[in-house]
C-alpha cells in the first residue's frame, strides 16, 4: 500500500546541475485532495461528462470501483503543479512541455484522494548553448493504492541565460 512520502525539493539554478542530477533518486511532490468538485469541474471544461466520473450513485453501483474515479486526462494534467511544488529552476529563462514519450494509466484515482508524483530525472541532452532536453520519468500515486496510478516520460526543454 502506497503511503505519501515527504515531499521534497531541488533548485536546478543551472544546465550542468540538471545533468548532475541523472540517475538519483526521485523528487517527491506534495500531495494534493482530487475530490468530487475537481472532478466535476473538468468534466466541464473537456465536455467529458461519462458516469465512472462525475455520477456517484451509478458508479457506487456499477463501477468496479465502488466510487467515481479521476479521468487519467485531469490526473495527468496536474504534473505542473507537482512539479512546481517541489522542483525550482532558478535562473532558467525558459522552461517548455515538450510532450510525452511514454504515458499508462495503470490505476485509477478514486474521487477523495490524495495524488503525489515522484520525478526522477532519466536524462539530460544539451541541445545547445545553456538548453537541455530533460526526460523525466514520473510516477504519479494516491495514497493507500496498491500501486501507481500513471507512469510518463515527460519530456521539458530548459533554456538557462540568454541563450
Amino acid at each position: 500500500m502506497i503511503r505519501e512520502p515527504a515531499p521534497s525539493s531541488r533548485q536546478f539554478g543551472c544546465l550542468q546541475s540538471l545533468i548532475d542530477f541523472v540517475g538519483r533518486p526521485p523528487i517527491v511532490s506534495q500531495a494534493l485532495l482530487i475530490d468530487q468538485d475537481m472532478i466535476d469541474r473538468f468534466a466541464l471544461v473537456t465536455r467529458d461528462s461519462q458516469w465512472i466520473h462525475v455520477d456517484r450513485e451509478r458508479a457506487a453501483a456499477e463501477s468496479p470501483y465502488g466510487d467515481t474515479i479521476a479521468h487519467g486526462f485531469l490526473v495527468l494534467s496536474l504534473l505542473t503543479h507537482w512539479q512546481a511544488s517541489c522542483i525550482a529552476f532558478p535562473g532558467a529563462s525558459m522552461l517548455l512541455n515538450y510532450g510525452f514519450d511514454k504515458v499508462r494509466f495503470t490505476a485509477p484515482v478514486r474521487s477523495g484522494s490524495r495524488v503525489f508524483a515522484k520525478f526522477s530525472l532519466a536524462q539530460a541532452i544539451e541541445t545547445g548553448p545553456g538548453e537541455a532536453r530533460c526526460t523525466w520519468k514520473v510516477a504519479i500515486e494516491a495514497e493507500g493504492a496498491p500501486r501507481p496510478s500513471v507512469h510518463a516520460d515527460w519530456l521539458i526543454m530548459a533554456r538557462y541565460g540568454g541563450a
